[in-house]
Order: C-alpha cells, then sequence, then structure tokens
C-alpha cells in the first residue's frame, strides 16, 4: 500500500460541499474535512462503517498497528450481525472520555452515517459518506464540525493532527478488511 493512498485530501469540490449534519453545528468555528477511496461498492463499505464504534466493532487500524493494541481494544476484522442495527436515536459510547458518546442523527444506508455529541460547551457533528467512484469504488469523505471552540488554532493544529492520524488508521485498517473480506468472497 503507498502512503499517498492513504493521505488522500478532499477535493475542493469535496471541501464545499454541503453534507448532511452541517445545519446542526452552524457556523462551525472548526471544520475537519478527511476523504480516501477504497476499491470496492459502496455497499461493501457500509457493514463496516454501521458497526463501527467502542463497545462495537471497535476503531480499524492496519494489522501493523494493532500489533501495538491490547487485544480487547482491537477492531474486529469480520462482519458482526449484533452490530448491523444502528438506528437514529442510537448511543455510542466513544473513547472520547469515559462519558463521551455519539448519537447517531441521520443515517441512510449505504449513503450517509451522521452523528453528534456535546463535549463540555462544544457540540459537533461527525459524518461518514460514501459515494460511488467508479463502477466499483468508493469515495470516503469525513467531516467534523465543532462550536463553540475556545482555543480554535490548537484545535485546528493539534486536533487536526490527531484527526489525520486516526483516520489515516481507519483508512489503511479498511483497506485491509475490505481486501480480505473481497478474498474470501471470491474463494
Amino acid at each position: 500500500m503507498v502512503l499517498g493512498e492513504i493521505l488522500t485530501q478532499p477535493t475542493p469540490t469535496e471541501r464545499a460541499a454541503q453534507l448532511p449534519g452541517d445545519e446542526v453545528v452552524s457556523p462551525a468555528d472548526v471544520v475537519m474535512d478527511r476523504a480516501f477511496t477504497l476499491a470496492v461498492a459502496p455497499e461493501v463499505v457500509w457493514p463496516w462503517i454501521v458497526q463501527l464504534g467502542k463497545g462495537r466493532a471497535g476503531w480499524y487500524f492496519p494489522a501493523l498497528v494493532e500489533r501495538l493494541v491490547p487485544l480487547s481494544r482491537r477492531g474486529l476484522r469480520e462482519i458482526d450481525a449484533r452490530h448491523q442495527g444502528l438506528a437514529t436515536g442510537d448511543v455510542v459510547p466513544d473513547w472520547g472520555g469515559r462519558d463521551a458518546t455519539f448519537t447517531v442523527i441521520g443515517l441512510e444506508p449505504g449513503r450517509h452515517l451522521l452523528y453528534a455529541s456535546t463535549r463540555g460547551r462544544t457540540r459537533l457533528t461527525w459524518i461518514l459518506q460514501l459515494s460511488p467512484a467508479g463502477v466499483t469504488a468508493t469515495r470516503m469523505h469525513l467531516r467534523l464540525r465543532l462550536a463553540p471552540v475556545q482555543h480554535q488554532l490548537v484545535a485546528e493544529r493539534l486536533g487536526g493532527l490527531f484527526d489525520q492520524l486516526t483516520v489515516m488508521g481507519l483508512a489503511a485498517g479498511l483497506r485491509e478488511r475490505v481486501r480480505a473480506a473481497g478474498d474470501t468472497a471470491r474463494a
């Protein structure tokens, strides 16, 4: 895998696009957009996305990184039917603190998953949007919107770096998983 594939940034058109949930935190003090492409159709990616989360399938990192993570915190490497029934209003625990959670406020199977949360005074939304990219690929666009943010520069720089690294891990881990699932389906 080429590192450049993992570091794919959203296009100017993607950055400018209105996404579901943008109106929930508006105006936003900080907006973080990330994007990457997977070589499988959106319907193959969706079951992996819908099961993400603490107490669910975990967070996807590549195998090389997961070797450094305790077994109990590693992401699943298969689709688990128990985690496929996510619905609007469901609350998913987050790693952002003991009481941190995300609430599903929008969900269109195969298209997008929209979360909202409040951390202290800061409200946020996080969307994972899937779009077809050609005949058999998926463009995944993630957008995090936050407001109010007291220290915008710190959030943009330090928070942005953390967000970039976690999304790079997600992209690489998800690529491994969908590739392995495709190999199993062809066997």
